[in-house]
């Protein structure tokens, strides 16, 4: 049987800071960013990710790529 993958959506997502824990240590919220080209590079859509940490009055850590792909029997 053979099974192809068809990449359907590509999205990001940036971890926000959202306050603080019990012991103090930060806690993050994830902050997604859908509707990303299916066929764009991912260094173009770090770069977005890393122009938009710029500009947030906020802290932030890692970005994510997600990208969601549907399997059909071929």
């Amino acid at each position: 049987m053979a099974v192809n993958k068809v990449l359907e959506t590509t999205s990001f997502y940036i971890e926000v800071e959202n306050g603080t824990d019990k012991q103090g240590a930060k806690v993050y919220k994830k902050k997604n960013f859908s509707g990303v080209n299916t066929n764009a590079a991912p260094e173009n859509v770090y770069a977005v990710a890393e122009a938009i940490k710029g500009v947030l009055s906020i802290g932030s850590r890692d970005t994510f790529l997600n990208e969601t792909s549907k399997l059909a029997n071929a």
